[in-house]
């Protein structure tokens, strides 16, 4: 005996690289060609065709009883598909489920799942059959109109492609990941892909947007609305790739006539109303979309909206409650087509394996005439596997009539001959089989009506066969007999059938609208209060600053600001370090008690003073300056930010603090500043830079100290400055001559009766 081989010599010496790229490439192509990418002709992958092969030889077809899932699925797994039980059910799941495929392959009993995302029961405990479109798919695999390959164990066989004339691939759709490429087949119509064929047979060399006369855009099992335009539709189909804008129906149902109540709106008591959906975007779990809407309420992202509740049965029934009623109904639905799975986007890349097995890209006319070319290839293999038959059929009647017409000579050499076989065939010029079938005739076939009845059937095979044998020759009556066929396929699957009726509907929208946080809340009118310790509330209405319950506080503190507002306003405070934040008037505690702590709302640092609190005028400008004297103007729009942090926007330098912040009036042309050391500059507005964030320029030039105040005004009307005392006079200086000055002079003293605190009387709030 020879000694075993040693371990080493199976080792191949090969640099790593190529060793790793030759068997990634096997793995690759084992993935894009026998497991994730659909065939153009039947639009299966491996794993579906076997399954209905499987259950094709179980018998389990629409008129049978059903049978276990799980003998199915061991069928299946022991003879064509060893890659586990789990994959083969999934898949055969998924061609159950009426939510999932447009035309359900399995007729499934029991749990499969459902449109809420839930799982299907275990095996053993649900059946299925085939469904009548399973059946016509698989129509002529007895008439080898394809070919056949070993099972991976060589001991079974199975079909390389199925024969049948339903559009499976775009009729379902497919949908997979392989190696470095993919496949999304979004559902279609059959009887309009039937119509498209038709048309595509008579004119092969259309323009490919002919076909959009036909096939309109996807058809979802689940309806809904492509809000895509014809132009965006066509020019996907045109490339083979794309995507298309699906949309929920907001509707009551369906009226008497068969046509949806398109507002979704139901009128309640008292004025009150609420949007119903009744159809959701294919693909989206109705559970995961509630949990998502239930989501915006409780993180308060929209506000208009109260409730949402689901009322589904066998039918889908979201209700969405608004707010109020006085809630703009587009508003809420445009705000729900952004934020939630309402609206996705189902992508089309139409990757499929062509004849050759070769994954390509396909345009919708490409797929179409793949799936046409493979449809005269069954129909001429058909059609000869007839003619055999036929000749087969011919060569046993014309043996039979020979007996007939020399009924007793036959009788005589079978009575006679030991072996009859031999002498029959030379006497009459038979064929084996013509001498086998005459020697296995019964007597009672002999009698005269048996003969005439040979003799119409071979008339009528004579007739069939040169029917068959001109189809075979000419392409013309190949056309005109796939049409028919299509024509009368189209019946079983037609608008007017339950089955074939078109359910997502082509209605061009536009993209939903960007709607402000503003126009979702119901503007009231609230009067907001912050103390010198930081606590905020918003009382409702407007009510007089001066009353005492109005500003009423803890002990030890007091009023820092106070001011009128409503409650779609937004409020930016302002730090001393140069940080704004943004408040939402919406959000403030209520009046009740004395508020809560502004630091729970946003990330305010302890040792931070807060120098401005104002509503946000998205017009307005701001000139904003620390106390080195440096300054700049500032769009209110530019400096909102909704983070708790806020955003830095003047960046003060180390000493300096944010010293003024005071609102621009569209007329408004010089800038007056003012230092500690009482020197007064006027200057125009223009000169100061407009920025976004920045420490900005100088405003005024300092031997020591720094900017005390700074104020815009229409030089025109000269600078006005408060008097001082409870008297509310203000005094104003018209000739500003002596002070008017470049950016970032000295400047001299102010006019005589300026007042001491060198403060010309700051704005802090004004909401009008």
């Amino acid at each position: 005996m020879p000694p075993a081989p040693a371990p080493h010599d199976h080792v191949v010496d090969a640099p790593f690289d190529s060793a790793l790229s030759e068997r990634y490439l096997v793995y690759a192509l084992s993935t894009i060609t026998a497991r994730s990418l659909p065939d153009v002709r039947d639009g299966l992958k491996p794993v579906h065709r076997r399954l209905l092969w499987g259950m094709r030889l179980l018998r389990l077809d629409p008129a049978s009883g059903y049978k276990k899932c799980a003998r199915v699925v061991g069928d299946v797994m022991g003879k064509y598909h060893p890659h586990g039980d789990a994959s083969i059910y999934d898949a055969m799941v998924r061609l159950a489920q009426p939510f999932a495929l447009r035309y359900p392959l399995v007729d499934g009993q029991g749990n499969f799942g459902n449109v809420d995302g839930d799982n299907a029961a275990a095996m053993r405990y649900t059946e299925a059959r085939l469904t009548a479109a399973a059946i016509r798919l698989m129509d002529g695999l007895d008439e080898q109109t394809v070919d056949f390959r070993p099972t991976y164990n060589g001991e079974e066989e199975e079909p390389e492609v199925l024969p049948g004339l339903f559009p499976n691939l775009l009729a379902n759709g497919a949908s997979g990941i392989a190696v470095g490429m993919a496949t999304s087949i979004p559902p279609h119509n059959a009887a309009e892909l039937l119509d498209a064929a038709i048309f595509l047979i008579d004119r092969p060399e259309s323009d490919p947007q002919e076909l959009m006369q036909f096939v309109s855009g996807p058809d979802f099992p689940t309806g809904g609305i492509i809000a895509d335009s014809p132009a965006a539709i066509a020019e996907s189909y045109v490339t083979g790739r794309g995507g298309f804008r699906v949309r929920a129906r907001f509707s009551t149902g369906r009226d008497k006539a068969g046509e949806w109540e398109k507002t979704g709106v139901e009128k309640l008591a008292g004025g009150t109303w609420q949007l119903v959906i009744s159809e959701i975007p294919y693909g989206v779990a109705k559970s995961k979309l509630i949990e998502q809407i239930a989501q915006l309420i409780a993180d308060k992202k929209l506000p208009i909206l109260a409730d949402v509740r689901d009322e589904s049965d066998e039918a889908i029934r979201i209700v969405i409650e608004p707010r109020a009623r006085t809630v703009d109904v587009q508003v809420l639905i445009d705000s729900l087509y952004r934020l939630t799975d309402l609206e996705i986007r189902v992508p089309l890349n139409l990757n499929v394996l062509d004849k050759d097995r070769t994954p390509r890209v396909m345009s919708l006319k490409q797929a179409l005439a793949a799936w046409i070319d493979h449809q005269f290839e069954v129909l001429v293999r058909r059609s000869k596997h007839r003619l055999q038959k036929i000749a087969d059929r011919i060569e046993l009647l014309d043996g039979y009539l020979i007996t007939y017409l020399n009924l007793d000579r036959v009788i005589a050499i079978i009575r006679e001959e030991d072996e009859p076989k031999p002498p029959l065939m030379a006497e009459f010029d038979l064929t084996d089989r013509q001498a086998e079938a005459i020697l296995n005739m019964r007597l009672r076939s002999l009698r005269k009506l048996e003969e005439m009845e040979l003799r119409k059937e071979r008339e009528k095979l004579d007739k069939e066969a040169k029917g068959l044998e001109a189809l075979v020759e000419n392409p013309g009556r190949q056309r005109t007999r796939l049409k028919q066929d299509f024509a009368k396929l189209r019946e079983a699957y037609g608008p007017e059938t339950a089955l074939g009726r078109r359910r997502t509907t082509i209605e061009e929208q536009g993209p939903a609208r960007e709607i402000p946080l503003e126009a979702m809340i119901e503007r009231e009118p609230i009067t907001v209060i912050l103390s010198q310790r930081g606590w905020i509330r918003a009382m409702s209405g407007h009510r007089d600053l001066a009353a005492a319950d109005t500003l009423k506080f803890k002990e030890g503190d007091g009023p820092a600001f106070a001011f009128h507002a409503q409650t779609t306003d937004k409020l930016l405070l302002f730090a001393d370090n140069g940080r704004v934040y943004t408040l939402g008037s919406d959000k403030l505690p209520g009046g009740r008690g004395f508020g809560e702590p502004v630091k729970l709302m946003i990330d305010l640092e302890g040792d931070v003073a807060t120098l401005a609190l104002m509503p946000a005028k998205l017009g307005q400008k701001l000139l904003l300056a620390a106390s080195d004297g440096k300054g700049f103007v500032a769009q209110v729009a530019e400096i909102v930010a909704e983070t708790r942090k806020g955003r830095q926007v003047v960046n003060v330098r180390d000493g300096a603090k944010l010293k003024v912040i005071h609102p621009i009036a569209a007329s408004d042309d010089y800038v007056a500043a003012i230092g500690d050391n009482r020197k007064l500059v006027v200057f125009p507005l223009a000169e100061l830079p407009e920025m976004t964030r920045g420490q900005g320029a100088s405003l005024q030039r300092y031997r020591d100290g720094g900017l005390s105040d700074a104020i815009s005004f229409r030089f025109s009307d000269g600078l006005s400055w408060a008097m001082g005392g409870e008297s509310g006079r203000t005094r104003t200086e018209t000739d500003l001559g002596a002070w008017r000055a470049a950016r970032g002079a000295a400047g001299r003293m102010p006019p005589t009766g300026f007042p001491r605190n060198n403060r010309f009387g700051r704005v802090i709030a004004d909401p009008n």
